[in-house]
């Protein structure tokens, strides 16, 4: 027997004598029940399980976690289920996070300093790989007179507001010399937004792929700016501050499983565009082009990646974009509690 095992037979002996003195005859399976019940209750609380369902939010512009299932095998070995809730992008997810009905979520560099800004308990839990850039830009129909980032003056430019494409648009413009103040900025999804670049209906518009590549593939949108050696942070995987400081053993496997399928995907391009054409409803060729352009994986969170966010944080005050200036440590955990979440494998890059 081993060593681990005796401590709970143990008690599960003493409970018996109690019943026994007590006087109570007949055990019952309900009562073996509960005694069972506390103990795996205390045993979690041990081991840093404090909750039986974590709710992900994702986002549907393509999800690899959710459309490989890995968490929920690695989860249910320590009790714990996956509820998966969609988000058209960012900003949708934090807020929903914000109001307890998300636990942790994956969105880019720029949501979490709005719902910072706003006051969301919301902290940073792990960075992800960043890409070249590529997979998101600054688009005009091919007919368009608009030939530079420059001649986005005075024009209607459709984002998501909050978004990794509000920051791309800000930092492009800045750029060519121009201010926020001098383009109409006009917030639609991303799915509206596709909808009215078909249509005609706006003379510019800040996206991601695969709504990105899509208009490539099939309206010959043309490129203005890509993110480039502007958007390189990458993104991050973000947890209610409750959740992760009372479930530290959920979001470490959560984030070991997601680190591992990121590995995976990076070796292996063409499973994954299989996996994400039944769910995205698009061709094969054009998720090459969106997997070539994507990165997966995570990154631990360093000096300099929280310094950049904290750079981006800053562009947006100057500009008067978000009502306040905001100090990116508060959204952090502790250095004690961030050893507790991050598995070793990415702690050790």
């Amino acid at each position: 027997m081993s060593q681990q095992f005796q401590p709970q037979r143990r008690r599960f002996l003493q409970g018996l004598v109690t019943y026994s003195a007590l006087g109570l005859s007949g055990f019952t399976a309900p009562v073996l029940g509960d005694i069972l019940q506390a103990q795996a209750q205390q045993q979690a609380r041990r081991s840093g399980v404090n909750t039986k369902v974590v709710r992900v939010g994702y986002q549907t512009s393509g999800d690899l976690v959710k459309i490989k299932g890995v968490l929920e095998p690695r989860l249910k070995e320590i009790g714990v289920n996956v509820e998966w809730a969609p988000f058209p992008a960012g900003p949708q997810l934090l807020e929903a996070m914000n109001v307890g009905r998300v636990d942790i979520g994956s969105v880019g560099e720029t949501p979490p300093i709005f719902a910072q800004a706003a006051g969301a308990p919301l902290v940073y839990i792990a960075g992800r790989k960043p890409s070249k850039g590529e997979g998101s830009a600054i688009v005009v129909r091919k007919d368009s007179p608009i030939k530079k980032v420059a001649d986005l003056k005075g024009q209607k430019i459709v984002f998501q507001k909050g978004s990794a494409s509000h920051y791309l648009l800000l930092a492009a413009l800045k750029e060519a010399g121009l201010k926020f103040s001098d383009i109409q900025p006009i917030s639609l999804t991303p799915a509206e937004a596709r909808d009215a670049f078909l249509q005609g209906k706006i003379d510019a518009w800040v996206t991601w792929d695969p709504f990105y590549a899509f208009v490539q593939k099939n309206a010959g949108a043309r490129t203005l700016r890509n993110a480039a050696r502007i958007a390189t942070q990458g993104g991050f995987y973000l947890a209610r501050r409750e959740f992760a400081v009372q479930n530290p053993e959920v979001v470490k496997v959560i984030l070991d499983e997601i680190d591992k399928l990121g590995q995976w995907a990076e070796s292996n391009p063409k499973e994954v565009v299989k996996l994400l054409a039944p769910e995205l409803k698009l061709e094969p060729s054009l998720l090459e082009t969106v997997v070539r352009r994507r990165t997966f994986g995570l990154r631990r969170l360093t000096p300099s990646l929280i310094a950049e966010q904290q750079r981006i944080a800053d562009l947006f005050y100057a500009n008067k974009i978000i009502p306040k200036q905001i100090d990116i440590r508060q959204a952090l955990l502790t250095s004690q509690q961030y050893a507790a979440i991050t598995p070793q494998r990415i702690s050790s890059r």
